[in-house]
This record gives structure tokens, C-alpha cells and sequence, in this order.
């Protein structure tokens, strides 16, 4: 879900080539399940290997990392791992939604309409275990590095990029602000032309980045307060957040009573299902890790093919050109680290 602020969120479109020569830290399972609703078939069915297993995330990972590479963009991928207690309504909720979508999309195959069965098939996406493992597996071979976190990704990725090591946090979701993040980085999984649901139209999707710094000074708030106002709206951890209250309403109570526990006070129709300040505490306080290594290195060739072609029937044509874009992107970013530090220049995260 994501707490939804893009109402009130100031950004600018991006070319991928303004991020080259950045490092980005990528909420793993955000794009992977963004791989999984969008590449499909035209009656929704994912891509599936002779086996019958789903590769869909697979070829996302290849084709789009070797992209970002190719435009001078160092990625890493970071993995969830538990949820927060506080996320289970929200998980259990998505479970239920997918599958109700997956029922819709059976019996709209069934009855050929196609077109409506692909959008029911990407809201059933689902990420299995050996999809998150295959996707590891298929990064090592790549030589792109991955941290799992030890609860929420996006508050990992978040950390990553308050601490330096990574200039921006990747994801869909306005969360990484929440949680921290200097930077966020939308759109970076499905840049390109994307046609519109139900709709004979088609758009130009780019990437889209966010400050933190310009957010809290163009709405006139802290981060704390930040977190309150997302708390008011809704979040993972509060899916239904406050009746009748949007991003717009939010703001205007957050910046009239200051605190979340005052705004909460003064609202009669005010309810949660926790305590709001232990929602507060997992976006200002999130269990996170400083266990982790950064390394890219050159792409281990047979074993990506060994793994996509051999055990996954992707063409070994294909799959050799984005190993090729991958090779010539870090050729291009260790000539520029080079000519940066030859002429006194630094390499930015």
C-alpha cells in the first residue's frame, strides 16, 4: 500500500543519465513485484520457464539492471525481512486482495476477456520464496550487490542513503521519506512506455525524484511530523489511517496541533488499531543494520547463462547483450572514477 502522499509531495522528472555515476539503493521487493504485474502476456500470464515456473521477476532483473548500469547508475538491492508485528492487518489484507484478484482473473480468462484479465492478473502478483532466492542468486552471478535487512527494506534502504553509502533510496512508495530518506527515487523500475490500464493509451514513464530537505520546507513541517501526517492518512501499519482525513486535511492538523499525540486528542473520530506513537517509533526508530558489504564487480558470465538458459529457457542472445551492456556501464564508470581522481575530483555516492 504505501502511505499515499503524492497529493501534497513536491518532485521533477529525471533522465536516467542525470543519476549516473550514483549509487542507489533499491527496494528489492518493491520491484520485483513491479516485475511480476507488469510483464505479462496479453491475457496475463506471466513469463514461465519449461518447468512451468514464473521468470517474469527475472527478466525484469536482468534487462532492468543492466539498464541502469548501462546509464551509470550503481544499484543494490535490498531484501526485506520480517515485518513488523504491526504490519500483519496490512499483510493479511494483501493476501486477501490477491487473492480475490486471482478468482476475477480465472474467470475473465475463462470467459475471454482478456484485456480485463490482465489487470486482474497483476493485482494477484505474488513473491515466492524461490523467486526471492532465484533473484539473489541471479545478482551474485551478476556481480551487483544486495543487503538483506533484517525487517523492512525500504527502512534499510533509507539507512543506507542516511548514512552516505548509497545516494538515494529506489521505490514506489513515499514511505522512504518516512523512514528517513535524504532522497527517494520513484519509477525506476518501469521507465519506458507503459500502456494504461483498461485504456488504448499510452504514456512515457520517468523517473522521479523526491528530497526530503524540499519536502519539509515547501510544507513547513519536521520529519517527525512528517510521520504524523502519514500516520493520519494511513499507513502499512494503520491501513485505514483516520475517516475522511487525506493528505491535504493531514497537513493542515499537523501543522495546527504540532504533535501526532495532540492531533490524535483533538479528533473525536480517531481510532487505531495500536497506539499511535509505536507506529511513529517504527518509521523513527526502524530496525535496521550496518552489516552489510557494497561491492560491484564484473558479471560472472557462465553462470548467469548456466542459470537463465540453461535452467530457465531465457535466449542466450539476449541474455548475452544485457551482460554486455552491464560490462561496458562499469567500463564507463571505473574510466570516469579514474579521470575524477586524476584531476582532483571525487566520485559521488
Amino acid at each position: 500500500m504505501g502511505v499515499k502522499l503524492g497529493e501534497i509531495i513536491p518532485s521533477r522528472k529525471v533522465d536516467l543519465s542525470e543519476l549516473s555515476g550514483r549509487t542507489v539503493a533499491v527496494d528489492a521487493y518493491n520491484v520485483l513485484y513491479q516485475f511480476l504485474s507488469v510483464i505479462r502476456g496479453f491475457d496475463g500470464t506471466p513469463l514461465r520457464d519449461r518447468h512451468g515456473r514464473v521468470t517474469s521477476h527475472l527478466s525484469g532483473l536482468l534487462y532492468r539492471t543492466a539498464r541502469l548500469i548501462e546509464a551509470g547508475v550503481r544499484p543494490v538491492y535490498v531484501f526485506d525481512g520480517v515485518p513488523p508485528a504491526l504490519k500483519g492487518t496490512e499483510v493479511e489484507r494483501r493476501v486477501r486482495a490477491r487473492e480475490e484478484a486471482r478468482l476475477k482473473y480465472e474467470e475473465a480468462r475463462r470467459e475471454g476477456r482478456l484485456e480485463e484479465a490482465r489487470v486482474y492478473a497483476q493485482a494477484s502478483a505474488s513473491l515466492r520464496n524461490y523467486m526471492v532466492d532465484g533473484s539473489k542468486r541471479l545478482l551474485d552471478f551478476m556481480g551487483v550487490p544486495w543487503v538483506q535487512a533484517p525487517s523492512e527494506g525500504e527502512a534499510q534502504a533509507a539507512h543506507l542513503a542516511v548514512r552516505g553509502d548509497v545516494w538515494a533510496a529506489a521505490s514506489q512508495d513515499y514511505d522512504s521519506l518516512l523512514f528517513g530518506a535524504p532522497r527517494l527515487i520513484r519509477n525506476v523500475a518501469i521507465t519506458g512506455r507503459r500502456k494504461l490500464p483498461r485504456k488504448k493509451v499510452y504514456i512515457t514513464v520517468k523517473p522521479e525524484m523526491v528530497e526530503l530537505g524540499q519536502v519539509l520546507g515547501q510544507l513547513g513541517i519536521s520529519r517527525e511530523q512528517l510521520v504524523a501526517l502519514g500516520i493520519l492518512i494511513g499507513t502499512d501499519f494503520n491501513p485505514d489511517g483516520i475517516t475522511g482525513v487525506g493528505p491535504k486535511t493531514a497537513l493542515k492538523l499537523v501543522k495546527k496541533y504540532k504533535t501526532l499525540d495532540r492531533a490524535v486528542e483533538n479528533l473525536k473520530e480517531a481510532s487505531f488499531p495500536v497506539e499511535p506513537g509505536r507506529i511513529a517509533d517504527v518509521f523513527l526508530n526502524p530496525d535496521v543494520t550496518d552489516d552489510y558489504t557494497m561491492r560491484w564487480r564484473e558479471p560472472r558470465a557462465d553462470g548467469v547463462i548456466d542459470f537463465l538458459c540453461g535452467e530457465h529457457n531465457f535466449s542466450e542472445e539476449r541474455v548475452r547483450k544485457a551482460l554486455g551492456k552491464i560490462s561496458a556501464g562499469y567500463e564507463r564508470m571505473e574510466e570516469k572514477s579514474t579521470l575524477e581522481k586524476w584531476f582532483g575530483g571525487t566520485v559521488s555516492n
